[in-house]
């Protein structure tokens, strides 16, 4: 392994040395491939023009960000940014790379969760407007551009996370095939309306299998912090060593947003889907909300009452998404009654 991990550095060095100036941009980039994008962008945007896609959306991101959570714990996976101080197979004589904001991730780096989530997530969007412009008679051609443009983010994404130290090119490459193959086989399964306990059962699963496979590591004499311990060892920055991007607040995020799911389709929101101006007028103030929401600052200690909190707002996302539109629809009839 050591060659392959030598062999990703000198391509992150490389990217840093040929895009110098770009930083913003892939940074930017990133970001946006990140699992939080997935449920706080994407799937806004997908539920107020396409209901199915929408629940679609938030059903994959979940269940793929849990399995990436699940494959990583017991794939471990080195991450460059410590890897290269830790292996010293550099000696003396180490590459000149830089790290950045999104850098420093302290989960285990195999497969890359943003490649993982993007893949599965743009794949759900891609296939359903490849299906709405063949319901529309547009030309096989064009029916073609969903899929280049995803293809197109998934390696734009998979060189981000390269650039910026986050993980080695085999584990983005096995992060966008498994996410691949996971949106290929979630999208034919997707619940709709469901009842709440099945959401109930399912967010349920995936907190006591996570919390399982944790005890079981443990037994074994696996230490569940070693990444850790490495990310604040070699972080440059420790400001960067942020909570929200660890491993149990992965899993709060999934099972808040598949509990708030079934909460806000327990509601049974009805009625036909709004013309285009309302939509983008729902949209707007659904990114205006949710901005309030995630703007409130939670308590980092104690950590149960972080990860507690941070599961209610992912909780009460789904509801703000999911109530919205209708919300718009009472305002017009009001509107057009006086």
């Amino acid at each position: 392994m050591d060659y392959i991990h030598m062999y990703g550095v000198w391509m992150a060095e490389s990217l840093q040395h040929w895009t110098m100036g770009l930083e913003k941009v892939w940074l930017l980039i990133t970001d946006a491939g990140g699992p939080k994008a997935a449920f706080l962008f994407v799937f806004p945007c997908a539920y107020i023009f396409s209901r199915r896609t929408g629940v679609a959306v938030l059903w994959v991101a979940a269940l793929t960000e849990w399995l990436n959570l699940m494959l990583k714990c017991v794939l471990f996976g080195e991450r460059p940014y410590w890897w290269i101080g830790e292996s010293k197979v550099f000696g003396n004589n180490l590459p000149k790379v830089q790290q950045y904001s999104s850098t420093c991730e302290n989960g285990p780096g195999s497969p890359s969760g943003h490649a993982m989530v993007t893949a599965a997530v743009w794949w759900v969007v891609a296939s359903s407007l490849k299906s709405y412009m063949y319901r529309h008679n547009f030309s096989i051609k064009f029916t073609k551009i969903p899929y280049v443009l995803y293809g197109t983010l998934l390696v734009l994404v998979s060189i981000s996370r390269v650039f910026v130290l986050a993980h080695f090119p085999h584990q983005v490459v096995t992060g966008s095939i498994a996410g691949f193959v996971v949106a290929r086989y979630l999208n034919r399964r997707v619940p709709g309306m469901r009842s709440f306990w099945f959401f109930v059962s399912i967010a349920a699963f995936l907190l006591h299998s996570t919390l399982i496979l944790h005890a079981v590591l443990r037994q074994l004499g696996v230490d569940l912090n070693w990444s850790l311990v490495l990310a604040k060892k070699w972080c440059s920055h420790s400001e960067w060593l942020r909570p929200d991007v660890a491993p149990f607040t992965s899993l709060a995020r999934d099972c808040g947003a598949l509990l708030g799911l079934g909460l806000a389709q327990h509601w049974k929101p009805g009625g036909p889907l709004l013309p285009l101006g309302p939509q983008v007028v729902s949209l707007v103030v659904t990114v205006v909300a949710l901005y309030l929401l995630f703007c409130v600052p939670l308590p980092l200690q104690p950590m149960l009452v972080y990860y507690t909190l941070f599961f209610v707002k992912y909780a009460i996302m789904p509801q703000i998404v999911v109530m919205v539109p209708g919300l718009v629809r009472f305002v017009m009839r009001k509107i057009k009654k006086n």
